[in-house]
């Protein structure tokens, strides 16, 4: 290995993105638990043979070992790690690549995303690219994709589960909003009071027409967001709109392509209900 260059061995990592590259081969846009977001290229992954082919994919928690020397690093192993629940505390077997049975998962790895939760485990996968930089750790932020992915598989509220990663994704990259205390006043909200949000600023306190305004907040509501607590479908609404406009003051003008995506399903769900 040359100078300058360093080799990992089989940490946890999340594959977020890939793509083909020369004929056998692939570039992975990876996100590994203590070395941050890094590119890998994974040689010969695409040939009839690789056995690493069927482990590389999107929201299965793998074990990688690599290589860097550069920009870009060159991974020389990858299996599929059987874990509890937390990312921090992986079994210390890790399921061989290839003993998966075909359509089923290998055994002690978590049942694949359910066919609803596809896209907004995608949706997770593009926040974690625009959002982190590269080889910067954030391993509370892998430890929050991971607890996500599980509560995508388990439950029933898909919604839920992405305000509660927003806002907490939002909070650890520095871009958090503070859902308890005005911005003005610094005092603690007010359940019965209703309040503005100004994305550089915070909550404001409003009165009166500006109270009543669709604009206008709830304080029990934001108090409730604060606690990730949406049983209240009037929670979940006033998480949805919040966590958006802060989440396009970070991406700082970036579109997001599965919003596209989602825009263009629901579209195509009302001609349906409607023709």
């Amino acid at each position: 290995m040359g100078k300058g260059s360093r080799r990992v061995e089989l940490a946890p990592l999340y594959v977020l993105h890939h793509r083909p590259w020369r004929d056998t081969s692939r570039m992975l846009d990876v996100f590994t638990r203590d070395h941050g977001r890094l590119m890998l290229f994974a040689r010969g992954v695409r040939g009839p043979k690789s056995r690493a082919a069927s482990a590389l994919q999107p929201f299965r928690l793998l074990l990688g070992s690599w290589s860097t020397s550069g920009e870009a690093g060159q991974l020389s192993q990858v299996e599929v790690a059987a874990s509890r629940d937390s990312a921090g505390d992986l079994e210390a077997r890790p399921a061989a690549t290839g003993v998966a049975d075909e359509g089923g998962a290998a055994a002690g790895e978590p049942q694949p995303l359910p066919a609803a939760a596809l896209l907004s485990g995608w949706y997770l996968n593009e926040l974690v690219l625009k959002l982190t930089v590269r080889n910067d750790p954030q391993p509370q932020v892998f430890d929050l994709y991971h607890d996500t992915l599980r509560r995508l598989r388990t439950q029933s509220s898909v919604a839920a589960a992405l305000r509660r990663f927003e806002r907490q994704l939002l909070e650890l990259l520095g871009y958090g909003v503070e859902f308890r205390h005005d911005a003005r006043a610094g005092e603690a909200l007010q359940p019965g009071a209703s309040y503005h949000f100004h994305p550089e600023l915070g909550f404001i306190e409003v009165s009166g027409e500006a109270a009543a305004a669709a604009a206008a907040f709830r304080g029990r509501d934001l108090l409730a967001v604060a606690d990730d607590d949406y049983d209240d479908p009037a929670v979940l609404e006033t998480a949805r709109r919040v966590l958006r406009t802060a989440l396009d003051r970070a991406l700082e003008g970036r579109e997001l392509n599965t919003r596209a995506v989602a825009r263009s399903v629901a579209r195509r769900q009302r001609d349906r209900e409607t023709s």
